[in-house]
């Protein structure tokens, strides 16, 4: 395995990859890697022929109210991991390698308009810029490949595609099915920061979506209607305190008016539990049977729900332990086992 910290590094061994006919993985991280993290190299190892994971704390991404000290900085940790994984190439920059002049001297961002204005967006001002930013510049240094995200940050992976397709990337991204414990909550690094009574709230979320799945599959037209029931599901919890919860269209995360009995949607939630914010989401299949993936793309959403205030944004922190055995995917239950299915990855876990 090879270690690199200049981006001219990276972009000099993929082109000799690819100039010897090899397709190109990669798995850009901040770091911390936990067993959804190893799931995507997983799947990048058994289907690209070398494999690249980039472990980089974007400091462009973080709030002024988020402390990007606290983020961990487990690099000795991930190098291991990677080795074991069988990563072909880790690429983990200083600072001062992605930003020369420093991060407050940047002067030219990416900002997906539209897209960043609402939900995360409006939770995180700049945050969904800095993910951008940082994303093209990776996209930009590895040339072809495929990139594939993960869906729990399913805004995120709507804001990269577009960045990627209006910019016009030589790169496919594809969406990766949120791995979960066994009660549902999305695997996090931010979960580690949890005592055990705000982790055991946190699954709160899961079951706001269920619910409002539940509501969608029995005939339900109106999304606020379905969106209340998501928040009533959130607000049992007394340490929950809910941001949004709403039901969106999975091209363009746009509230849509009705709910068609023929569509399915995405319904989205997030929340602040302790001293993290949550976020998560779901497909809501408007029938048992319905149950296909299309692409998140950009437009305009609305929100139903005001966020409560300060301290619900505040960045991930230390890493999360393996799951006890199994996972969910999206609602059904996948054994971290489980032959993974084809495709290439870049994931992203830039959130």
């Amino acid at each position: 395995m090879t270690v690199v910290d200049r981006p001219e590094e990276l972009s000099r061994i993929l082109e000799t990859l690819r100039a010897d006919g090899h397709s190109v993985g990669l798995v850009p991280t901040m770091g911390a890697l936990h067993a959804g993290h190893r799931r995507l190299i997983q799947r990048a190892v058994q289907e690209c022929d070398r494999v690249a994971v980039t472990i980089f704390v974007n400091p462009l991404q973080f709030g002024l109210s988020e402390d990007l000290a606290r983020y961990p900085r487990t690099l000795q940790d991930d190098l291991r991991t990677c080795q074991r994984e069988g990563v072909a190439i880790v690429f983990a920059p200083p600072v001062e390698a992605m930003y020369p002049d420093g991060p407050s001297s940047v002067l030219t961002t990416v900002s997906v308009r539209s897209l960043t204005e609402r939900w995360e967006g409006a939770s995180r001002p700049g945050h969904f810029d800095g993910v951008a930013t940082v994303v093209a510049k990776l996209f930009a240094m590895s040339g072809r490949c495929r990139a594939y995200f993960g869906e729990k940050d399913y805004q995120q992976l709507a804001v990269v595609r577009r960045m990627s397709e209006d910019l016009s990337f030589p790169v496919e991204v594809v969406g990766c099915a949120t791995v979960r414990e066994r009660d549902g909550l999305a695997l996090s690094s931010r979960n580690a920061r949890l005592s055990r009574a705000e982790r055991h709230a946190a699954a709160a979320l899961h079951r706001a979506l269920l619910a409002g799945r539940e509501r969608i599959l029995a005939g339900e037209t109106d999304p606020h209607s379905v969106g209340r029931s998501m928040l009533e599901a959130m607000e049992a919890e007394p340490l929950v305190r809910p941001d949004y919860a709403v039901v969106v269209d999975k091209m363009g995360l746009v509230e849509p008016d009705r709910l068609d009995p023929t569509s399915s949607y995405r319904l989205l939630v997030a929340a602040g539990v302790g001293p993290v914010r949550l976020i998560d989401n779901l497909e809501a299949p408007a029938t048992a049977s319905s149950g296909r993936e299309t692409p998140a793309g950009s437009r305009t959403a609305t929100r139903i729900a005001d966020p409560p205030g300060a301290g619900i944004a505040d960045p991930p922190g230390a890493g999360i332990a393996d799951p006890p055995g199994a996972g969910i995917a999206d609602g059904r239950e996948i054994r971290f086992s489980d032959p993974t299915p084809k495709g290439m990855v870049w994931s992203c876990s830039v959130a």
